[in-house]
C-alpha cells in the first residue's frame, strides 16, 4: 500500500481489509480498486461537487461516478422527483405516462431518432442494440474500433486498451478480448479498426459489407482519453454505411449530454441509426436507452422478432431521474455556464504544465477529459495514448488526492459538473499547481 503524508485513510483501508473477505478483491467493480494506492477507497456521502470519505477527508470530485453525475451528487431536482415517485409506490415491470413522455423529450433531442426502449446498464444497452442491428440486417458481423469501449458484454468485449504486442498492426487491428471467459469464437463476428482511418474503414467495410450489420463507435472516444473523431471520419462513416446497408451505431453513453443537450456531434450534422444512451441520462441513477429509426427500432419484440425485454427497464424511480435530468440541460444557461468551467479548467491547467515543465496533454471536450503525461500533441487514436506515462500520472494524482482533489488513477476520463463553481475549479487549479511542483523537485 502507498503511504500518502497527509491524508488519514485509515478507515478506508480497514474497511478495504473487511470488503476483501466478502467481495472479490474489496469492491463490486474492477475500476473502484485505486491502483495507485494499492486498495480501493471508502466513501461516507456525495454533496454537489464533494465527496467525503470514511475518514472524514473532502475532496473535490473529478471523477463524477464516471460520468454519470453531470448535475453533481444527489441535485435536487432529480431527488425531489424521486421522492415525488416513491410516494406512489415502488413499481417495476408496469409501463406510465411518464415513460411516454420522457421518450418524446429525449427524441426531441436527438435528430434522426424517431423510437426509443430503455434499459438500465449500458453493457446491455450496447448488447440489445447490436442485436436489433443484426435482426435488422439479417447480418452477424461488427466493426468496432481500437480504444472504443462498450461495456462488458461477449460481443464487442475485445480491444478496449490491449497490449501493442497482441493488438497487430496499427492499419489493421487483431481482436484481444478483454477479459478472461469470453469465448473465443466470439471475436469471429467481430472486425477490430484504427479509428480515424478512412483509408482503412473504406476498404474493411467495401471488403465485408455482405456479412456486416452494424459499425459501433464513440463518437468522442473519452475511453481513450477523449479523442475526438475527426470530420472527414465521421463524414466517411456516415456515408459508407449507409451506402452499403450498414447500420450505424453512435455509443453515446459516455459522450452524450457531455457537450450539448442531445448528441456529442450533432452541431456536425451527421446522425446515426441507432444512439445508446447511459450515464449522465438518468441524472445519476442507473438508466439507459437505445434511440434508433423506427424501422430497426420496430424489429423489437412484440411488433418484430428481436427480444429486448427486462423487469427493470424503465422503472418510474430511475425515469423520474432523467425527467429531471432533461429539464435541467435543456435550461437555457446550463451549457454556457458549463462550458464557462471547462475553459478556465482546462485552460488553467495547460498554463501550469507549461510553466512547472511538466509534459502533459489536456484533452478538454465537454464536460469530461482526458489528461495524458509524456504527451505533447493531440492524440488521434489508441496507439498514440497507448505509451503515456502512467507513473508520472499516479504521482501527480497522489499529489492531488492528499491535497482533496479527486482523480481516479488509470481511469481514461476526468470530468465536473454543473454543481462545480469557479470557486472549485481556481482551488483545484491550485492544487493541481502543487501536485505539478512536486513532480519536478
Amino acid at each position: 500500500m502507498t503511504a500518502i503524508p497527509d491524508l488519514n485513510l485509515t478507515h478506508s483501508r480497514e474497511l478495504w481489509e473487511r470488503a476483501r473477505q466478502v467481495l472479490p478483491g474489496g469492491v463490486n467493480a474492477s475500476a473502484r480498486y485505486n491502483a495507485a494506492l494499492g486498495h480501493a477507497m471508502f466513501f461516507e456521502r456525495g454533496e454537489g461537487a464533494y465527496l467525503y470519505d470514511v475518514d472524514g477527508n473532502r475532496y473535490i470530485d473529478f471523477l463524477t461516478s464516471h460520468g454519470a453525475s453531470l448535475l453533481g451528487h444527489g441535485h435536487p431536482a432529480v431527488a425531489a422527483a424521486v421522492q415525488e415517485v416513491l410516494s406512489r409506490g415502488v413499481m417495476a415491470a408496469y409501463e406510465t405516462q411518464l415513460q411516454v413522455e420522457v421518450a418524446e423529450r429525449v427524441l426531441k433531442l436527438f435528430p434522426g431518432a424517431e423510437m426509443m426502449r430503455y434499459t438500465c446498464s449500458g453493457t446491455e444497452t450496447t448488447w440489445h442494440a447490436l442485436r436489433i442491428a443484426r435482426a435488422y440486417t439479417g447480418k452477424l458481423g461488427v466493426v468496432k474500433f481500437e480504444g472504443h469501449y462498450h461495456g462488458v458484454n461477449d460481443t464487442v468485449g475485445f480491444s478496449h486498451w490491449p497490449k501493442l504486442a497482441e493488438a497487430g498492426a496499427a492499419d489493421s487491428p487483431v481482436p484481444v478480448p478483454d477479459s478472461a471467459g469470453i469465448p473465443p469464437y466470439a471475436s469471429d463476428l467481430l472486425t477490430i479498426l484504427p479509428f480515424n482511418d478512412v483509408t482503412a474503414l473504406e476498404r474493411t467495410l467495401r471488403a465485408e459489407q455482405d456479412t456486416l450489420a452494424a459499425v459501433i463507435m464513440e463518437p468522442v472516444n473519452y475511453d481513450s482519453c477523449a479523442i475526438r473523431a475527426t470530420p472527414e471520419f465521421l463524414q466517411a462513416v456516415r456515408a459508407l454505411t449507409s451506402e452499403l446497408g450498414i447500420v450505424l451505431i453512435f455509443d453515446e453513453i459516455l459522450s452524450g449530454f457531455r457537450v450539448c443537450a442531445g448528441g456529442a456531434v450533432s452541431a456536425s450534422g451527421i446522425y446515426p441509426d441507432m444512439t445508446c444512451l447511459g450515464k449522465a441520462f438518468g441524472g445519476g441513477l442507473p438508466l439507459s436507452a437505445i434511440l434508433g429509426k423506427r424501422a430497426i427500432m420496430e424489429m423489437c419484440t412484440p411488433v418484430g422478432p428481436a427480444l429486448q425485454s427486462g423487469t427493470y427497464n424503465a422503472p418510474p424511480i430511475l425515469v423520474a431521474g432523467a425527467n429531471a435530468f432533461l429539464r435541467e440541460v435543456t435550461k437555457p444557461d446550463f451549457y454556457p455556464t458549463l462550458d464557462a468551467l471547462g475553459q478556465r479548467l482546462y485552460n488553467g491547467m495547460r498554463e501550469i504544465f507549461a510553466r512547472r515543465g511538466v509534459k502533459a496533454w489536456v484533452q478538454g471536450v465537454g464536460a469530461r477529459f482526458g489528461l495524458l503525461f509524456g504527451l505533447d500533441s493531440e492524440p488521434r487514436n489508441y496507439r498514440d495514448i497507448a505509451g503515456q506515462d502512467w507513473e508520472l500520472a499516479r504521482r501527480f494524482h497522489l499529489g492531488c488526492l492528499k491535497r482533496g482533489v479527486y482523480l481516479m488513477y488509470k481511469s481514461p476520463h476526468h470530468g465536473y459538473s454543473i454543481a462545480h463553481s469557479l470557486a472549485d475549479i481556481e482551488e483545484t487549479l491550485d492544487v493541481m499547481d502543487s501536485a505539478a511542483a512536486e513532480l519536478v523537485q
